[in-house]
């Protein structure tokens, strides 16, 4: 079969949905994945697609295992979110969604760190009008905190680039070892997309106000995009497991305190990318495959939490915990495929979480790393207490508030379906998953003590749940806005600047005033000197003789100070 780069597919399908209509737009933008998988499925084992440009070869097109891997999931990924947005269709949102998903492509399959710059710069430039496209003042706000973020991360990853043409080092996506300059500033270019701590606001600010399609594609693709990257570029950098153990650890407290659901999600995201990140850190092929089988498994079940909240948004207006609640009575499909989500999250046996997040515990084992594990077993139970229980108990369950919605439109629930059949299909069945993964799996998921161990843990913090729910322990959730790292520049930075703007404002008006009274007393002098009875002004012969003086003692003083100098 004759195939073509991956990102072409979806460069079409966007174009030829600028000039389509209605139906027939739907019908493009549904299709575009499908011949995506069609032209993936032709172009594996193919040799690499090199173009020359400027002088230097760029490889588009460069096919293994692991980008293969990437390429289904994000494939899956588009298709979801496309059924799922002809809910309400919109030609700005779903062309966006397309060439979002072409500069995925483009970036998964890059042989060369030019070609990733590239494609690496579109998926910002692109992204940015999903969050536009709700319209709000909250959505412009974020979408230029979010543009200001994605572009940093391009110069960063440029300013790399730059310096290893410089040094003449070679620029394959092949790995790299965590030394000089350019190592560095492709790390931090790859950590602002991928959320390591401190870089990590762009998500919760951005994410919960984007439009219910574009939080279901954005979730799936910039970060395992980045995840990707990392895992290609950086295997078994040390420094790695310490970053993904802070990302899986703080944001549980967060999204304990939050209202907001889609934003309790965005901190749930950071937690299980950093899972992720540890199995790269650890570097053995046992914790690349978790990290990799675990980014599958999380783009499907984190895409399907996403999309629930997204219905129940779509249909109620309304988001946050404490206005939300009793909603199983009229949305009971969405209520049964949000708990579906929420299994998988928790890693419940026989749901997709399991078998995909134990491989990066079991790593850390392994390699002798046992207090990673037990950071690892202590998020896994933060996990279910903050997106397993409270994201399906507080919008569905918990206490009743008088919300009788419908239940959520068709392509929704169609897309859902797919999302939670995939979960449960995978943790069933998760040889179809190992088959994929960039290393051959020998590992089993279904054992006595893994199981036991697992249902165990799951037990204790469901307990812990109740326990602190019942007991009023557990701090409220509050409509509102809590700020951790984006304090500094959603808080301090504005009144720094509105500061120093009024210290500047008084200072101009203070020099303002010195000068005109300065200004006010030359004028005064003048006037005493030259006007009609001043003294110079008597005979004009005098005045001429000053100035001629004056002149003449500047050009002497002049001169003497350059003959000082030599």
């Amino acid at each position: 079969m004759i195939s073509v780069a991956p990102f072409i597919v979806f460069l079409v399908g966007a174009l030829l949905a600028c000039f389509a209509r209605g139906r027939v737009r739907d019908a493009i933008v549904v299709a575009t994945p499908i011949v995506g998988a069609l032209n993936l499925w032709a172009l594996d084992g193919s040799a690499p697609t090199i173009i020359t440009l400027f002088g230097r070869e760029l490889i588009l097109v460069e096919v293994d295992r692991l980008s293969m891997l990437f390429g289904w999931l994000f494939h899956l990924a588009a298709f979801l979110a496309l059924i799922y947005g002809l809910h309400r269709p919109n030609k700005l949102e779903q062309v966006t969604c397309l060439l979002y998903a072409a500069s995925t492509m483009g970036a998964i399959f890059a042989g060369d760190l030019l070609t990733l710059f590239m494609f690496w710069e579109g998926l910002g430039l692109t992204s940015v009008f999903l969050v536009l496209a709700r319209g709000t003042r909250r959505s412009e706000k974020a979408a230029i905190r979010y543009l200001l973020m994605q572009i940093a991360s391009g110069m960063l990853l440029l300013c790399g680039i730059v310096v290893l043409i410089g040094q003449g080092r070679s620029l394959d996506m092949a790995p790299m070892e965590l030394e000089g300059l350019a190592a560095w500033l492709i790390l931090l270019s790859l950590g602002i997309k991928a959320g390591f701590p401190l870089l990590h606001n762009w998500i919760t600010d951005t994410y919960p106000e984007a439009t219910v399609t574009g939080t279901v594609i954005m979730s799936a693709l910039t970060t395992k995009t980045a995840i990707y990257v990392l895992a290609r570029l950086f295997p078994g950098t040390e420094i790695l497991i310490y970053i993904g153990v802070s990302m899986t650890l703080f944001p549980i407290f967060y999204a304990v305190i939050e209202d907001d659901l889609r934003r309790v999600l965005s901190y749930s995201v950071i937690n299980q990318l950093g899972f992720m990140v540890t199995g790269i850190g650890i570097g053995t092929n046992l914790a690349i495959n978790g990290a990799v089988s675990h980014a599958f498994a999380h783009v499907v079940y984190k895409s399907l939490l996403f999309m629930s909240m997204g219905a129940v948004l779509h249909r109620t207006g309304r988001i946050g915990a404490s206005e939300l609640g009793g909603l199983y009575r009229t949305m009971p499909r969405t209520t049964v495929m949000c708990i579906i989500g929420a299994s998988s999250i928790s890693a419940f046996p026989l749901f997709s979480g399991f078998v995909s997040k134990a491989m990066v515990m079991s790593a850390a084992l392994q390699s002798g790393h046992e207090w990673v594990w037990l950071a690892l077993l202590f998020a896994s139970a933060g996990v279910l207490h903050h997106a397993g229980i409270k994201i399906p108990f507080c919008a569905f369950f918990g206490h009743d508030s008088g919300l009788r919605p419908k239940e959520a439109p068709r392509p929704m629930l169609i897309a859902m379906a797919i999302a939670s059949f995939s979960c449960i299909f995978i943790g069933i069945f998760p040889g179809v998953l190992y088959g994929m993964l960039p290393y051959e799996v020998t590992y089993q998921p279904y054992t006595f003590e893994h199981v036991v161990t697992q249902l165990q843990l799951l037990l204790f913090a469901a307990l812990c749940f109740v326990v602190l729910r019942l007991t009023r322990l557990e701090p409220a959730e509050r409509p509102g806005v809590n700020l951790d790292v984006e304090w500094f520049y959603r808080y301090m930075l504005p009144r720094i600047a509105r500061a120093l703007r009024a210290t500047l404002s008084r200072a101009r008006l203070a020099s303002g005033a010195a000068a005109e009274q300065i200004l006010g007393a030359g004028i005064g002098l003048v006037t005493r000197l030259h006007g009609p009875r001043g003294v110079l002004a008597r005979d004009p012969l005098g005045s001429y003789a000053l100035i001629v003086i004056i002149a003449l003692f500047a050009v002497v003083l002049v001169f003497e100070l350059a003959l000082g100098s030599r």
